[in-house]
């Protein structure tokens, strides 16, 4: 959900509004010419002077901001609706998208290169952008939008020759879920290790208790983690439900396995045979397997789907083996 709340006062206090769609009057609602802090959760939101989109700008991407730029002033609201990933402008030296160019795809401070206050119009082929006066995103802002074109700086913002810096709007953190395909999952390979084992030696002509009780408890750990498939491109944090008690949380950069111990309890047996040898052997079958996990990634109320990769190498499965077999008894001579 795209949203802002807005705050009479400062550091979230007194009367306050929410939002989900533009407001070209805040008067009409009550609410003009008094937002002093604000929160904005998914979309960037623009807020401006005037109504109707007009007058001083200021942009608010997704956080919470105490105090405000346009303090006692904003009079109407517009969310930013572009999709924001991978923004493209096109900077022109002259009006009317002549002279030199300069193609720009991410933050850039002009002030370091050879474009310092030469452009006099523009064009977006992706994403909404704000233009500086001056270094370090400060002075007079323009806010230019995906598919618009200015073609002359001087007639309505008096901005020939004056862009120092400029700065792609980000999007809100989007709402991931994940999937984990089970039915397509791959055992890539199993072992079996002996993790106990124990003799016991009948030499009389009665049954035998070998112990007093007909099972043991073990520890075994499993491992889970979450591998990033090439095309996989996600900056947040997101969780993996493996089982109703497992989640995995996800964080690129971060080590992304986690490991959770089980107890098993195993029965063996407790009863040896007259003039018998019992041999147990506890073994542990680690297994190894993969499976596609299905990601959502919903961002601005679109939807696209990548397939990432959850692996496990489980020792769950404990069981016992036993063999008996017949001793010879010397008889006394």
């Amino acid at each position: 959900m795209n949203k802002i709340i807005v705050y009479e006062y400062e550091d979230f206090n007194g009367l306050s509004k929410e939002f989900i769609s533009d407001v070209p009057d805040l008067r009409s609602v009550d609410f003009g010419d008094c937002i002093s802090s604000l929160k904005v959760i998914g979309q960037p939101w623009l807020a401006f002077q005037n109504p109707n989109y007009k007058g001083l700008p200021a942009a608010f991407e997704e956080g919470e901001y105490k105090r405000i730029p346009l303090n006692n002033q904003i009079s109407s609201l517009q969310l930013v609706t572009e999709d924001l990933e991978n923004p493209q402008i096109t900077l022109y030296e002259n009006a009317k998208y002549e002279g030199a160019s300069k193609v720009i795809t991410e933050e850039t401070n002009l002030t370091y290169g050879y474009f310092n206050n030469k452009a006099s119009s523009h064009i977006v082929q992706k994403g909404a952008w704000l233009l500086y006066e001056k270094a370090y995103r400060s002075g007079w802002l323009c806010i230019a939008r995906e598919g618009t074109k200015n073609p002359d700086y001087g007639s309505i913002f008096n901005f020939h020759d004056k862009c120092s810096h400029v700065y792609p709007l980000k999007a809100g953190r989007p709402v991931i879920t994940t999937k984990i395909l089970w039915d397509r999952k791959k055992v890539e390979s199993e072992s079996e290790v002996v993790i106990d084992e124990f003799i016991g030696i009948n030499a009389t002509d009665f049954e035998q208790t070998f112990n007093s009780s007909n099972s043991r408890v073990y520890e075994t750990a499993t491992s889970h983690s979450f591998k990033f498939t090439p095309n996989l491109q996600i900056d947040e944090k997101f969780t993996l439900s493996i089982d109703p008690s497992t989640t995995l949380t996800v964080e690129k950069g971060k080590p992304e396995s986690i490991h959770t111990i089980d107890k098993v309890k195993v029965i063996v047996p407790v009863k040896i045979p007259p003039h018998s040898e019992l041999n147990v052997q506890v073994i542990k079958k680690l297994v190894t397997a993969s499976a596609p996990v299905e990601v959502s990634i919903t961002r601005n109320g679109k939807t696209k789907t990548e397939i990432g990769e959850y692996r496990t190498v489980s020792g769950r499965s404990i069981n016992a083996r036993y063999a008996v077999k017949p001793i010879e008894i010397k008889k006394k001579t």
